[in-house]
């Protein structure tokens, strides 16, 4: 798939630009500017400036309990282990208290990516310089197995909000980075694998459409099924990654990056059915919810272009419905790649 590895990967810093808005603000502007030859650096150069913007205002500090035994009395007694202490003849006290501590998840996943990106050869010098200058400030920081990690259940509120983007971003490494070597330890793959670039490519698109599209409505909806007799237990959600929405005309976009945009068998391509099913069903339910009203409802499979010789370009119509097929090119400039999803939009709502 990359024909020239430099603008491949120059083109995931804007995707990332997107998903994450606060990768527009100044403090970022030399990463925009600058040729990377491998992921790693661009993720250790993000990183770095991320940290070093979170180091000024100060690093996320959350009450953390804590038992120690100490002379005097602090926070509350545990009698258990102060009577253990007394048995022992030892002259101290079992205490638990509160401490507002750095040492907390948010901090250790950052510490802890950071740590397997300084140990990566293809990670570049200046940007380890960078790094390990920043973790000083972590010396108080434990790092922890990132297969531990519950991603799913960290919680962002107004204190903690300025690491989202820094979050993300680790986990995109270290899952989507993140091999087990024979002995246990950890160490990162070459490229981000199929899956994660997938969710990346679809918060892209839906952030894309969002800020250069005002004209749409954008949003990645929920699709109700339309039963005859309501009932619909146990069906499957119907989760959009992109609809796009202007008056009675609707336009359903899977996106979709793979290895392989088509399946092949015996020398014949055809397209992924499940995809294609998928897409067919969205649409159908979608087109029900209008009734009896004028209105248009399209489906489109939006896959990431690959350097196979055959990719999908097709437009099918479906009982009464458009169903198409398009390939989107990362391998050049960024203002094609605009263009290319521009056209997208001219072609369903007119210019």
């Amino acid at each position: 798939m990359i024909k020239d590895k430099s603008i491949f990967i120059k083109n995931i810093y804007y995707m990332l630009s997107y998903a994450f808005v606060i990768l527009n603000q100044g403090s970022y502007e030399d990463i925009a500017a600058e040729e990377f030859e491998n992921i790693h650096n661009l993720f250790a150069a993000i990183l770095s400036k991320g940290i070093g913007r979170q180091l000024k205002q100060g690093l996320y500090r959350q009450y953390l309990s804590c038992k120690e035994d100490i002379a005097v009395v602090r926070g509350k007694i545990d009698m258990s282990g102060t009577i253990q202490n007394r048995l022992a003849r030892k002259r101290v006290l079992t205490c638990e208290y509160d401490e507002l501590s750095e040492n907390n998840l948010l901090n250790q996943i950052l510490k802890t990516t950071v740590m397997l990106l300084l140990r990566h050869a293809r990670v570049d010098q200046r940007y380890k310089n960078d790094l390990k200058k920043e973790m000083l400030f972590f010396s108080n920081v434990e790092t922890i197995d990132p297969s531990t990690i519950r991603w799913t259940a960290i919680r962002f509120q107004r204190n903690n909000n300025t690491y989202r983007m820094l979050i993300s971003l680790c986990q995109l490494i270290l899952e989507g980075m993140l091999l087990t070597t024979d002995s246990g330890e950890y160490k990162l793959a070459s490229f981000v694998d199929e899956q994660r670039m997938n969710r990346l490519y679809e918060k892209f698109i839906l952030e894309y459409y969002t800020k250069e599209c005002p004209q749409i409505m954008v949003r990645a909806s929920q699709i109700p099924w339309v039963l005859d007799d309501g009932f619909g237990t146990m069906l499957p959600i119907m989760q959009s990654d992109i609809m796009l929405t202007q008056g009675n005309k609707v336009l359903i976009i899977d996106a979709k990056y793979y290895t392989h945009t088509t399946q092949a068998k015996y020398d014949v391509h055809t397209l992924h059915s499940g995809n294609l099913y998928q897409i067919f069903t969205y649409v159908k339910n979608k087109d029900a919810e209008f009734g009896d009203e004028p209105h248009t409802v399209s489906g489109m499979l939006l896959y990431a272009a690959t350097d196979e010789a055959i990719q999908p370009d097709n437009v099918y119509q479906m009982s009464g419905n458009q169903i198409s097929t398009k390939t989107l090119d990362l391998n050049c400039e960024f203002s094609h790649i605009a263009t290319q999803l521009n056209a997208i939009v001219d072609e369903h709502f007119g210019k």
